[in-house]
């Protein structure tokens, strides 16, 4: 089926792609916008030699509803869109002349790099205003980072943070229930949307809006407009007789909007085997990737400094990973590579040949589910290696592959590669400056055919995908694979900084920057230790609903080491952050060894055998305490709870964790929490020397020291304090 997916939800100047979906590249498509709420020329084609327009970018220009009707091959389907009224705001972004890194006769033009231009260099120039750099443009409430580049060369990049004032994003989950159902009152479905407000919000949830979007591709259009009328407030209320002939389950999507709209929610209505009603939310996470472990493996460092690293090698280190009680292993790319980090991919079916066989890397991801370890695999689809023949043939100007990178204009290349001249563009686009791998064309249906059958290769091998580059590829395209890989498989993006809107049926977990950043801050001392609180607050102002949809991490193979820029105190404590907050901690290779550079060698024989054993302790209590992989956690409630007696309180940050037993997410809902005994108090210490915290009487044991505590504690890097004489695992 050809059909385009779910109605998609956006705001006035965020444009939405538009695709068929499992193309035919041979096949013919065309959209056509038949109802719009004003009259514009708001569709374009993507940027094809071809005739027709499999893929069409709808750019609103007003708020309400755009309908589209898309003919393919296997007949015509429906598209809606749900646009929003505008949230930008004029603003302008200045930076004092001084502050780039060279000399200020030396600057000739200055480029900005950032999201808002998908970090496209030479595209947004500030203009010179006496000793500044003035860039005035519109942009949506928020804190937003911008990189101002002296002569496009990334070395000089001077990063600035941006704050344009206004309200954070709501954001809701969905619970159902059948009511009624006696005498002569029909039974009901009833779909409430729990909604809730950013931190700094002066609105009550329920001043919030709620839109109630029924999917075109399970109901006529009569029978989506009649269902849709019955939405009231938070709650959409239908009888089941208005369900008659929706055979194949109902998909119903929500989206809380004020004066900014929020992610879309999702939940599946259809009759069990026994004719009963049922409910799913169609996008939950896997089971065993609501709370996991995640280490990351770069993968030809990881056998140490002599032997080269294969797959065999990997294989041979699983006790390792058992003993740090981990349940995912991330590798990085695995694929055909001329580079040793792996992320210019030359052929997406064959494995590296250093690396080992097709069948060695089975071999190795057989052995971790033996273990109890799933693999996640590394996703590289926003660009391919220059030397992929693909790429060799486009910039030949062999015809079938003239679509399939994009083109711009060569007035804006910084590479001064002497590129090939074709009829689509003067050079290939790529992000930042990265000249050897060029972007991908998702308006060209053989690429997205491509793409797919690479996700069909590897979701029957591996147990997720972490998306490389994940905001360079559309959402429509993201969508598509979440809806093709199997049910108990993981997305994890990486998407910086992160987005909510990356939720919206595509990913489960999600880079956390807001904390990385935080994290970095404290480390440095530029930050109060309570920063850890603001990191988490910033991120429910985003627009996230889940806390434990974060991948909480220290550093990974694109950043420098904690331990060389902050310190052994200070990498302690943020490691235990990262284990003892909601979401999913990561562990990067060398992390928990030592290792202070990047990406060089696994440090097996001059590890640090004490900071490992840290980390594999705070692994084992996050598996034995079910409050630490909850969803709830209170910082006000800490930082009340304790008192730094002696040490630097600066440095000191608290929270309580609770629950766990009895809670469920992905319903919309949440179980009952034992507080009295799932409740721990976290104290965390990022100074190098230890601090004496006087805590309530209640908490009379330190599950990570494994000691009894009587009104105080010393708290060297952390303390997880529990009640009535608990132990730790």
């Amino acid at each position: 089926m050809h059909e385009p997916g779910p109605p998609r939800a956006t705001s006035v100047g965020r444009s939405v792609e538009l695709a068929p979906r499992d193309p035919d590249p041979s096949g013919r498509y065309e959209w056509t916008l038949l109802d719009a709420p004003a009259d514009g020329d708001v569709l374009e084609p993507g940027e094809t030699s071809r005739p027709d327009d499999p893929v069409v970018h709808l750019r609103p220009d007003v708020p309400g509803t755009y309908v589209l009707r898309l003919d393919a091959p296997d007949g015509s389907h429906r598209q809606r869109v749900r646009a929003f009224p505008d949230e930008r705001r004029e603003t302008e972004i200045r930076v004092p002349a001084g502050d780039l890194p060279i000399e200020d006769d030396a600057v000739d033009r200055v480029s900005l790099l950032w999201r808002h231009n998908d970090r496209l260099l030479a595209r947004d120039r500030p203009t010179r205003e006496g000793d500044e750099w003035v860039y005035r443009t519109r942009l949506p409430p928020g804190r937003h980072g911008v990189g101002f580049v002296a002569n496009d060369d990334r070395s000089t990049e001077r990063h600035v943070a941006h704050e344009v004032e206004g309200p954070g994003r709501p954001r809701l989950s969905l619970d159902w229930s059948v009511e009624g159902g006696s005498g002569d009152a029909p039974p009901v479905l009833s779909v409430t949307a729990d909604v809730g407000v950013p931190p700094d919000s002066e609105r009550d949830p329920a001043d919030v809006d709620v839109a109630f979007l029924v999917d075109d591709r399970d109901a006529d259009p009569e029978a989506v407009d009649r269902i849709e009328a019955r939405s009231n407030g938070h709650t959409l209320a239908v009888p089941l007789r208005d369900l008659d002939g929706v055979d194949d389950g109902l998909r119903i999507h929500a989206v809380p909007h004020a004066e900014r709209r929020g992610a879309m929610a999702t939940i599946r209505v259809e009759a069990g085997a026994d004719e009963e009603l049922a409910a799913t939310n169609p996008h939950a996470r896997p089971t065993w990737a609501e709370s996991p472990t995640v280490y990351e493996v770069y993968v030809r460092s990881f056998a140490g400094d002599t032997l080269p690293t294969t797959f065999r090698e990997i294989e041979r280190r699983i006790p390792y990973l058992e003993s740090l009680a981990v349940d995912a292993l991330w590798l990085t790319p695995v694929l055909a590579s001329p580079t040793e980090h792996g992320y210019h991919v030359t052929d997406y079916f064959e494995t590296a040949a250093d690396l080992g066989s097709r069948a060695a890397f089975e071999s190795l991801v057989a052995a971790c589910h033996d273990a109890g370890i799933r693999v996640v695999f590394d996703l590289v689809i926003n660009h391919t290696s220059r030397d992929h023949p693909a790429f060799q043939l486009h910039s030949a100007g062999v015809p079938e592959y003239t679509d399939r990178y994009r083109r711009a204009d060569a007035a804006v290349d910084v590479t001064g590669i002497d590129w090939a001249e074709l009829p689509a563009g003067g050079v290939p686009e790529y992000h930042f400056d990265w000249g050897r791998i060029p972007n991908l064309n998702y308006d060209d249906p053989a690429v997205r055919a491509w793409m797919l059958s690479v996700v069909d290769e590897w979701a029957t091998v591996v147990d997720g995908f972490r998306a490389d580059v994940a905001w360079g590829v559309s959402h429509g395209f993201w969508k598509e694979v979440a809806d093709r890989v199997p049910d108990d498989f993981l997305l994890l993006d990486e998407t910086l900084p992160h987005d909510p809107f990356y939720g919206e049926g595509e990913f489960d977990l999600h880079y956390d920057t807001s904390l990385y950043g935080a994290l970095n801050a404290v480390g440095a001392g530029r930050e109060p230790a309570d920063a850890i609180a603001d990191a988490l607050e910033h991120t429910t102002r985003l627009g996230f609903d889940d806390p434990s949809a974060q991948l909480r991490y220290v550093e990974n193979h694109d950043e420098d080491r904690y331990l060389a820029t902050h310190g052994r105190a200070a990498l302690r404590a943020a490691a235990a952050v990262t284990f003892t907050l909601p979401g999913a901690p990561m562990v990067y290779a060398g992390q928990e060894r030592g290792n202070e550079t990047t990406r060089g060698p696994f440090r097996w024989h001059d590890g640090d055998n004490a900071l490992t054993e840290f980390h594999r302790r705070l692994s084992a209590l996050r598996d034995a305490e079910p409050a630490l992989r909850a969803p709830n956690v209170d910082f006000a409630t800490g930082s009340e709870a304790i008192e730094v007696a002696s040490g630097e309180g600066e440095r000191v940050t608290a929270y309580v964790r609770t629950g766990g037993r009895g809670s469920e997410r992905g319903s919309g809902t949440e179980g009952t929490v034992d507080a009295d005994h799932d409740r721990l108090l976290v104290v965390v210490n990022f100074a190098d020397a230890p601090a004496i915290v006087e805590v309530p009487d209640r908490f009379d044991r330190d599950l990570f020291a494994d000691e009894p505590v009587d009104g105080e504690v010393v708290v060297e890097s952390v303390a997880i304090l529990a009640r009535d004489g608990r132990r730790g695992p």
